[in-house]
């Protein structure tokens, strides 16, 4: 348990992110910020009314200052507009981009040692402008986007075979959109290889889908984006780093030399411990998972050369 875990964004993610910190006691306190006179405060008051009954000790709160903030261990950043049906995560780059840096600056004068588990989207960029405005090292700043779109692959798959998720294995690797990259060479059930117990055109499917998981959901709910699940990947992150769990997750890292690439987030596995991120892992791809992969940079580094 570490001190103060902040949550900035009280919209459905951030809502949903502080409450599961909360139930999993990650932090004596939460503190839920947002720039809505209220919204913060009511959602925070709500959730620790809740706590007598779900049985955490976490103090919750609510606040539109960042002075309360100041000293948090660890930031996670949901702050911006969501996506909405036939927009792209890119549509929302230079909105999210200027409400990214205004949150990175007082991240950076009240929390001047925390981790940022970035979620806005589109994440791989808004997880560089974090970094480039707050001045912090890569272990201190991780895109959440791995692990959301890791589930999500699982998820499918245990639909298809109509198994347990916990049973599934898998890596999504690339930037968080449309070019993602999961690896079916490193996909299993229970350490049987997919390739075993799925033709390659239903693989082609489900990794399909992974590829359009968020746009599914903005087309389903026409108002909004997915939340629950990047809540989830969040807090899993959080907890792996306040509990040094030593996880190895695929999340969004600032390469210097992995893969053959650098100056760019790009979601590759790394090792989550107390430190933040403790190592960028190279796995050996395929000849067609290396060309996505490259591809899936090439995206994210033009959206970095349309930032503003």
């Amino acid at each position: 348990m570490v001190d103060k875990i902040t949550v900035v964004g009280a919209g459905h993610v951030g809502a949903t992110a502080a409450q599961g910190v909360a139930l999993k006691e990650l932090a004596r306190q939460v503190v839920l910020i947002d720039i809505l006179e209220g919204v913060p405060q009511g959602k925070g008051l709500d959730q620790w009314e809740s706590a007598p009954i779900e049985g955490f000790d976490t103090r919750v709160i609510g606040t539109n200052d960042y002075a309360d903030t100041a000293g948090s261990q660890i930031v996670i950043v949901t702050a911006g507009i969501a996506r909405k049906p036939g927009m792209s995560r890119d549509d929302l780059l230079n909105t999210n981009a200027k409400i990214v840096r205004d949150v990175s600056e007082n991240i950076r004068r009240h929390s001047p040692d925390a981790i940022i588990i970035m979620i806005s989207n589109p994440l791989d960029v808004m997880a560089y402008v974090c970094k480039e405005t707050t001045g912090f090292p890569r272990e201190r700043v991780i895109g959440m986007a791995g692990v959301l779109d890791t589930a999500r692959y699982r998820s499918f798959i245990a639909l298809e075979l109509d198994v347990s998720v916990e049973d599934i294995q898998a890596l999504v690797l690339g930037g968080h959109g449309d070019t993602m990259v999961p690896l079916a060479s490193y996909t299993t059930v229970s350490g049987i290889p997919l390739t075993q117990l799925l033709a390659q055109d239903r693989i082609d499917a489900l990794v399909d889908r992974a590829r359009k998981g968020g746009a599914e959901i903005v087309g389903l709910l026409k108002t909004g984006s997915a939340y629950y699940a990047p809540a989830a990947a969040a807090v899993q992150m959080a907890e792996a780093i306040v509990k040094d769990k030593k996880r190895i997750l695929p999340c969004a890292a600032w390469l210097e030399g992995e893969y053959g690439m650098n100056g760019l987030f790009l979601g590759v596995p790394v090792k989550l411990g107390r430190n933040g991120l403790e190592q960028v892992l190279e796995v050996e791809l395929t000849a067609d998972e290396r060309a996505a992969l490259e591809k899936s940079a090439e995206a994210v580094r033009e959206t970095m050369v349309a930032l503003s």
